[in-house]
């Protein structure tokens, strides 16, 4: 725990510049006299540290001072190298700078940590590609160079020349001023606007992407969850929205994750009845006809209706003739 505490005051030296016994001690949760005792313990192993005395004093240490330090514990290393497991980090293009990180801190580790922490990250799993019915998560495939000059063109402010495929539509190109990156679910969204109107992007219908010399007319700062939400809200409010009240077995739940659940609760036989909102007829079909007999629709009635037409057409396709 002490060597711990060590490299963290370390640490917040480096990244303050001077602090004082009092600011230490809040930082690092203990009494001033232990902060007192740790610097004269760094003093003697050689750290540089130096007190300045007066009103605006503090610790401090020398100016240039740089150090290896190598103080990431067994359960800080293994966070880090389960973090590394997670495919996450492919929506953005990623995937490859954050294998040679992970690289990196394996190789910063202390020896006595290396084995035992590669050895533990492998007895975890997180996030499968398939689940226990052998349903494959549909994750987006996006080309690393379209996505890196999608990046780019967020990072440095610049307006991005995209062809993009909308849903049905053959690919078009148009020039949008980019605002952030967002994954949902492993699926990544280019936030944007263009001629002064919000519009959100799939990255996986992104054809080509072309990061342009002008500057993106955005704001300075953006917050990205409030903008998220925003335009979730707008969509979930558009005029295709098809809203169903579901009666639905409870262990077929997890297949509704995609959608928007306006409200839930369990009834008195155990199933869950819930109102949820489809982005239009097709898809509220669709997604309750994957659920079968786990799912039943207690309105509206042309949904009703219609699962009932085409189950009955299935019959009669399966059904054997008695001659």
């Amino acid at each position: 725990m002490r060597a711990d505490r060590l490299v963290s005051l370390v640490l917040l030296l480096r990244r303050h510049g001077r602090m004082s016994a009092t600011a230490l001690a809040r930082e690092l949760e203990v009494s001033t006299r232990t902060v007192l005792r740790d610097i004269d313990a760094l003093s003697a192993a050689g750290v540089p540290v130096y007190a300045e005395r007066g009103r605006h004093g503090g610790f401090a240490l020398l100016p240039g001072f740089q150090t290896e330090l190598t103080g990431l514990n067994h359960d800080e290393a293994l966070a880090l190298l389960v973090a590394g497991s997670r495919r996450g980090a492919q929506a953005f293009g990623l995937g490859t700078a954050l294998a040679s990180a992970m690289r990196k801190v394996v190789d910063a580790l202390p020896e006595s940590y290396r084995a035992t922490a590669a050895d533990a990250a492998q007895r975890l799993l997180i996030d499968p590609e398939t689940d226990l019915l052998a349903r494959r998560q549909i994750t987006d495939e996006v080309p690393d160079a379209v996505v890196a000059e999608v990046r780019r063109a967020v990072f440095a402010g610049h307006k991005l020349r995209i062809h993009y495929a909308a849903a049905g539509q053959q690919p078009k190109w148009r020039t949008v001023d980019p605002i952030g990156l967002v994954t949902v679910r492993e699926q990544g969204y280019l936030l944007a606007t263009r001629s002064g109107e919000d519009r959100t992007y799939r990255l996986s219908r992104i054809v080509a992407a072309e990061e342009l010399p002008e500057p993106a007319e955005r704001p300075d700062r953006v917050d990205l969850d409030r903008a998220w939400q925003e335009r979730s809200a707008r969509f979930r409010a558009g005029d295709d929205q098809v809203t169903v009240l579901l009666r639905l077995n409870p262990a077929r739940r997890g297949d509704l994750m995609a959608v928007a659940v306006l409200t839930e609760e369990t009834g008195a036989d155990g199933w869950l009845r819930l109102e949820v909102t489809f982005q239009d007829a097709r898809h509220a079909e669709w997604a309750v006809w994957q659920l079968s007999t786990n799912a039943e629709v207690l309105t509206p009635q042309w949904l009703r209706a219609s699962l009932r037409d085409r189950a009955a057409a299935l019959a009669a396709l399966l059904t054997v003739s008695g001659g």
